[in-house]
């Protein structure tokens, strides 16, 4: 299989001091080579390889590194508790590498023209982890024929070009950070600047031409007039991850002058519905497909049903579990988003919820319910638990947990969960049962639980 070439820019692209800046730190192209080739050095050969991904150019670099050595990458949330990474290194095989952005070195072994090596036998070039409803994370198989695919769409929908200054500070081990936020600007040649921590006064500090965010950073800057007119200079903002809520577009429309665009995407897919920095844009509409993909709406009597969708950008399945992949899709071979959907007339899509209660969108992440529960479940205290996410101003959704359990206070479970999983999948509410409605199957009914 002939290599997929996706960092065009970084070979031969303009070598500014300052092409990238992460978190307060700068590096040019040739740097940014040089510690990514120490990398691919080190890892050569290996069937995969984890790296911390944190808000920094070594996170950049061990990309890069393992794009240039056609090596996979599992990019791992830094504040991973104990046992989530301890699963997502035992699942993927992958050791953790540390790296050294002051090591430098020219990696050049089995590239082809354009700096980078041959697809390896189609392996992925990313392992990222997405919580599903139940259980444990599963690895999803990223190619890089999906992420170029996906970006020069994405580039050509939003109007991106190297004249771009993009600015973001999301997590580099999720799709919109890492995928679109770095490998999109080193693909395109735009100036990137990640903030480290989406705060406004870094977004307003950071003078870029391009924004990304999740709801929860626009729902904060919206809530700052002075730090969200400073962004009345910029070209395009852009929203995803979870829906934006109507009062916060009408909000950074007047603040901003610029109606934000939103977009639609899963790990699984990247993103497949996009507004077009030339068209319409509208509260709660994701836009339209993007070139290649076609969607569909299953088993609906009044266009509202899943959202079902077929294209290039899909991933290559769930790593070692080929049933998770074969149920994922229908028997006529498209994707099973799981999203809840409506089409109007002009084509434009509209997510109206989720087909499952059990995954939950909280400040732009994924997280599923599932896993909270097993996590509760570990304290010894805990007999029962269901995990709920319930409406939230600014996060979208906030983790509700109903348990049942002696001896041990909200607060208590609260810090057990962040200490075994990421911090962020940690319930923001407790409430105590003393049993938890279930179906004669013994099944716990979630839509029975009390009102909060």
């Amino acid at each position: 299989m002939a290599s997929v070439p996706l960092l065009t820019a970084l070979h031969g692209g303009s070598d500014r001091p300052d092409a990238l800046r992460v978190d307060g730190r700068a590096c040019s192209y040739e740097e940014l080579l040089g510690a990514a080739g120490a990398v691919a050095r080190r890892v050569s050969g290996r069937e995969a390889f984890a790296v911390e991904a944190g808000a920094s150019l070594e996170t950049v670099a061990a990309v890069v590194g393992g794009l240039l050595a056609g090596v996979p990458v599992v990019p791992v949330a830094p504040d991973a508790g104990p046992d989530e990474r301890a699963h997502v290194l035992r699942d993927s095989g992958a050791e953790l590498l540390p790296v050294d952005f002051a090591e430098r070195a020219d990696f050049s072994a089995a590239v082809d023209d354009a700096g980078e090596p041959d697809a390896g036998g189609g392996r992925p070039a990313l392992v990222l982890y997405t919580s599903g409803t139940t259980g444990p994370p599963k690895g999803v198989m990223l190619s890089r024929a999906a992420i170029a695919e996906d970006l020069d769409a994405l580039a050509r929908a939003w109007e991106w070009t190297a004249d771009d200054t993009l600015v973001h500070g999301l997590p580099l081990f999720h799709v919109h950070g890492l995928v679109l936020g770095v490998l999109g600007a080193l693909r395109v040649g735009s100036r990137l600047v990640h903030t480290g921590r989406p705060t406004p006064a870094a977004y307003a500090a950071a003078g870029g031409s391009l924004y990304f965010g999740v709801p929860t950073v626009w729902h904060r800057v919206a809530r700052e007039e002075a730090a969200a007119r400073a962004l009345s200079g910029a070209r395009l903002l852009v929203s995803g991850s979870a829906p934006l809520p109507s009062p916060v577009f009408a909000s950074l429309a007047e603040l901003t002058g610029h109606e934000p665009v939103e977009r639609y995407g899963m790990t699984e897919t990247l993103i497949t519905v996009s507004a077009r920095a030339d068209g319409p844009r509208a509260p709660g509409a994701v836009g339209v497909p993007l070139p290649g993909i076609a969607t569909r709406i299953a088993e609906s009597a009044d266009g509202i049903g899943e959202l079902q969708l077929t294209g290039p950008t899909l991933f290559d399945g769930y790593l070692g579990r080929p049933e998770a992949t074969a149920a994922a899709y229908t028997d006529d071979g498209w994707f099973r988003t799981g999203d809840i959907a409506a089409i109007d007339p002009d084509g434009t899509h509209r997510i109206v919820g989720r087909a499952s209660t059990d995954l939950i969108k909280s400040g732009g992440y994924r997280i599923g319910a599932g896993e909270v529960e097993n996590a509760l479940l570990a304290h010894p205290a805990v007999r029962e638990a269901a995990v709920v996410g319930a409406p939230h101003t600014d996060l979208g959704q906030e983790i509700v947990a109903y348990v049942v359990a002696d001896g041990v206070s909200a607060s208590e479970l609260t810090d057990f969960v962040a200490s075994r999983l990421s911090v962020h999948k940690r319930p923001r509410q407790v409430r105590f049962l003393g049993e938890l409605p279930r179906n004669a199957m013994g099944k716990p009914q979630k839509r029975l639980l009390p009102p909060l």
